[in-house]
């Protein structure tokens, strides 16, 4: 819970606080705190003893991250869009 309040201040920030000319910059800063956070995961793992025996959960519940959110974005979207969306025929275009 206290990642998305977070996460909420961060996109209210990036809203109000951030002017457009600073999207570049933040785009760099975004990119390279990613990049450290990537880094650090794999310090972590490969500082851990077990890390070769604990491989095969980690790598079912990574599957299990990425899959379940995947599924669940792509269908709620293609429902939205199915709702939302109007069709567009060619006696409307003219």
């Amino acid at each position: 819970m206290d990642v998305l309040i977070i996460m909420c201040f961060g996109i209210l920030a990036g809203r109000f606080l951030v002017p457009n000319r600073a999207k570049k910059e933040n785009e760099f800063i975004s990119l390279a705190c990613t990049f450290l956070l990537i880094l650090s995961m794999g310090a972590t793992l490969g500082k851990d003893q077990n890390f070769m025996s604990n491989l095969s959960s980690l790598g079912l519940s990574s599957l299990l991250f990425f899959f379940i959110p995947t599924v669940l974005s792509i269908l709620i979207v293609y429902v939205l869009t199915k709702k939302f969306m109007e069709k567009r025929d060619n006696s409307q275009e003219k």
